[in-house]
């Protein structure tokens, strides 16, 4: 997936999704359907869909104290574009340029997964990789990501997999 793309989805899910989260939405073309705390997205041209939720609970933190800060989109989505054989792809944004050189840490229930950083935005390093962690997502209540921003903050990102399980589902038979 380009930078490019995951720009432009995070910018259409963030319209559909609100500044206050999935149960906050407004109207979008493109979402199909909401599964709890995740709502699912397809476009036709060319055929892409996603499942995508943003956080419950948000802390940064500074040099050990918890600190206010200005962030973007934070958005965790599950990607499938059929054209370019991407299926299940995961993908993060925080709302703020990584720490060059940085990985965020992904801990689900307590099994932990490292995803590379570009930017704002954080993937895992393979399809295999990708896979893993979708399947712990399935298994999994709870999702925290931990990662630091290019000005020294620590963000921690608490989402909720309440529906991601189905969400995912929807968005790969949509895609299919």
């Amino acid at each position: 997936m380009g930078l490019r793309f995951a720009q432009n989805m995070a910018c259409a899910v963030f319209l559909a999704l609100g500044a206050g989260g999935v149960n906050a939405q407004e109207t979008s073309d493109n979402q199909v359907a909401t599964k709890t705390a995740w709502a699912v997205f397809a476009d036709s041209n060319p055929k892409e869909c996603w499942a995508v939720s943003a956080p419950k609970e948000t802390v940064n933190t500074k040099d050990g104290r918890e600190v206010a800060v200005r962030r973007g989109d934070i958005l965790l989505m599950t990607f499938f574009r059929p054209a370019a054989q991407v299926s299940g792809q995961l993908a993060f944004t925080g709302g703020y340029p990584f720490a060059k050189g940085s990985t965020v840490s992904m801990n689900i229930d307590g099994t932990v997964f490292e995803l590379f950083t570009d930017g704002e935005w954080a993937w895992a390093a393979s399809a295999a990789e990708d896979a893993k962690i979708v399947a712990a997502l399935k298994r999994g209540s709870n999702a925290v990501l931990t990662a630091r921003s290019g000005r020294g903050t620590q963000t921690k990102d608490s989402f909720s997999l309440s529906g991601f399980t189905a969400a995912v589902e929807d968005a790969e038979k949509r895609c299919n």
